[in-house]
Parts: C-alpha cells; structure tokens; sequence
C-alpha cells in the first residue's frame, strides 16, 4: 500500500461564488473539477476548449486568462462519493514533489473524500508549509528559474485516480496439520517519482503560507477517472488566438457624437 498525501480538513462548505463572466457553452459533467481561485476567493473564469474520452478517461481542455502577479490557488471539487488522488502539475511539474510530472498514478499526489473539497494554495515544501502560486512571467517562473524546464509552460493540470477496491477476505475452513502461513503486512514509502516563450505566462513560487496535511494510505488505479488541462495565457495571447472577443469598442452614439446636424440629401445650400 502506498501512502499519499491526504488534506486535513477535506470536507468544508462549498464556495459561494461566481464566475463574473463566462465563454462559450457550458462544460459537460466533470466527476472531479478543478476551479482555479483568485486570492480575494473570485473564481477566474475559463474559456471551454475540448471534452472528449481516451479510453476510460475523461480529457477536459480549457483557456483561462492570466493575469500579472495575481496570487491565485487551484481548487479541486470531487463529485463523487469515494476519496480519490489526484495528481496536479503547473507547468510541468508536480506541485507536492517538484518533479517533472506526466501525471502518472505513481507520482505524489493529494487524496480528497467522498464529496469532498480541497483548495491548493502553492508549491509544497513540507509537510506544514506553501509557497504561493502567482502568474508571472516565463523567466521569473518557478519551473524555469528552478528547473530551466519550459516544456510544459502555462498548464495547469490534473488527473484524478480513483482507489483500487480492496480485496475482500475469503473465508477458508481451518483444517488441522495445515497451519496458514502468517499474514504479512507491507508498508513502504513509494520513493517520489524521478525521474515565442517571451509571451508565455508562468507560475512563480511566491510567499509561504502554512498548509499543514497528513499522510494516508491510498493505491489509485492504472488509469485516472478525469484528466483535466487548463492553459493560462495574457490577455493578448487570447486576443491573437482569437478565443477572446478583443476588437476596437463599438462607441456610444449619444456621448460620442458632437458634430452638427448634416443636411438632408439633396438639400440646397444657399
């Protein structure tokens, strides 16, 4: 058995607040959704992208807008009714370990309760303590200062692994002369996981807040129930891209014309 990091407090009230705009058609049921979360507990909203199943697994897409030094937090809402892990990569890399993530079922990751609600505030250091997402710059990023690793920049990303079912016990009539070998027990620490930029957005690793969790015992399955992907860009990069409306504002027909009033068509001026 495996142990994962577990939130203390899993189960809270769900936030009570709204995106104050949204884009494009409403998202298809997501059994694990992650929200992306402002500091002054806005939700920022997303740009639907894709939604579509690769084999038992559910691949969401979405575009968010970035927004310069804005401390934000990334917020997981399990739908279902058993604890699963979940495993989130920002740009890349594992937000618990620090290490380059594929989002892998062997890669550290948090386990949230049936029901269950959990907000992630930053990189984790220790088993107490944070350090603050913020969206920043490429260069001034955690992954590229850190790592020199650009190869996954923007993304935010997350693969939800529901928990292997135990194994039942069978009952076997004792026989006598046949004594059944002791039952062994085997916990080990599973070993963590080794293994046109100027425009881009990145996530930097900001002040430390404390976070405390616990470890648990969870063995998630091979393939994750939901993979979800959030790319983050400034608002230009979605201008370009088109995904955002972003032309010249149309100009109020009553505050902006100060002309005189023309003459009809064909009116003689004397």
């Amino acid at each position: 058995m495996r142990y994962f990091i577990g939130i203390i407090i899993t189960i809270v009230a769900a936030l009570t607040v709204t995106p104050a705009f949204a884009y494009g058609p409403a998202s298809s049921y997501e059994p694990v959704r992650i929200e992306i979360i402002a500091e002054d507990g806005s939700m920022l909203a997303v740009i639907p992208f894709s939604d579509f199943r690769n084999g038992s697994t559910q691949v969401i897409k979405k575009y968010l807008e970035a927004r310069k030094g804005l401390n934000y937090s990334i917020a997981v809402r399990n739908m279902t009714a058993e604890r699963v892990g979940v495993v989130i990569a920002v740009d890349g890399r594992n937000i618990i370990s620090g290490k380059q993530s594929d989002l892998k079922n062997s890669e550290q990751m948090y386990v949230i309760e049936g029901n269950g609600y959990a907000r992630l505030d930053g990189w984790r250091t220790d088993d107490s303590t944070v350090h603050k997402f913020y969206f920043t710059t490429v260069p001034d990023s955690y992954s590229a200062r850190t790592f020199n690793d650009t190869s996954a920049m923007g993304v935010i990303a997350m693969a939800a692994y529901r928990e292997k079912e135990k194994p039942r016990p069978v009952y076997r009539p004792y026989k006598s002369g046949n004594a059944p070998a002791p039952a062994t027990v085997e916990k080990s620490m599973r070993s963590k996981a080794a293994t046109s930029r100027d425009e881009s957005a990145g996530t930097g690793f900001g002040d430390a807040q404390y976070a405390p969790v616990v470890r648990v015992e969870f063995e998630p399955e091979t393939s994750p129930l939901v993979k979800t992907l959030v790319k983050y860009e400034w608002r230009e990069v979605l201008c370009k891209k088109r995904l955002l409306a972003c032309g010249q504002e149309r100009g109020n027909r009553l505050w902006d014309d100060s002309s005189y009033a023309p003459f009809p068509p064909g009116y003689s001026k004397r």
